[in-house]
């Protein structure tokens, strides 16, 4: 064999192991799609259970390119809290339903919290993923707050401390889609 037949005949089997790959490449890329806006988050309950006493002074909410916010403020460090999805939003300590606009409804437990007199609630309209804030009382140590949105969407929770000014936030960010 000369130089120039193997060269044509190592070409050849370059070509052939190149195209048998190629589609096993391509289906391994396709398969795991990259997620919204970098967004790994889930819809499953979220909690922390660290208690402290804090005062919730008020509730506040904003638009991001990728999630809606919640933002909860607290007078005193963060506190603990439970959120996750529910078939509907009641009321602490009675148990009556709240109506709350929305396909699905985030429950917001602030642990070790009290209010005595609700907070006002942000208006959301024209948001992309929020319905409706409600209120649903503060009773025996914890503060309920309803969130409703478009759907059943992932969401995250954490908290923020400024020690400096004796704050704290609970943040709960709600993706625009999955």
């Amino acid at each position: 064999m000369n130089r120039t037949t193997l060269r044509r005949t190592a070409a050849a089997l370059a070509l052939g192991v190149a195209a048998a790959t190629a589609p096993a490449a391509v289906a391994a890329s396709s398969a795991t799609a990259a997620p919204y806006c970098g967004i790994y988050w889930g819809s499953l309950a979220k909690s922390s259970s660290v208690s402290t006493a804090p005062t919730v002074t008020g509730v506040r909410a904003g638009r991001h390119t990728c999630y809606d916010r919640l933002v909860i403020d607290h007078k005193g460090p963060a506190t603990g809290y439970y959120v996750r999805y529910v078939p509907q939003i009641t009321a602490d300590g009675s148990g009556n339903v709240i109506p709350t606009a929305g396909g699905a409804k985030l429950q917001i437990i602030t642990l070790g919290s009290r209010y005595t007199t609700p907070p006002a609630m942000p208006n959301v309209s024209g948001f992309t993923t929020f319905r409706q804030v409600v209120w649903a009382g503060s009773f025996e140590g914890q503060s309920t707050v309803g969130l409703g949105v478009r759907a059943r969407l992932p969401f995250r929770v954490f908290t923020l401390n400024d020690t400096a000014t004796r704050t704290s936030r609970l943040v709960i960010d709600v993706a625009h889609r999955w």
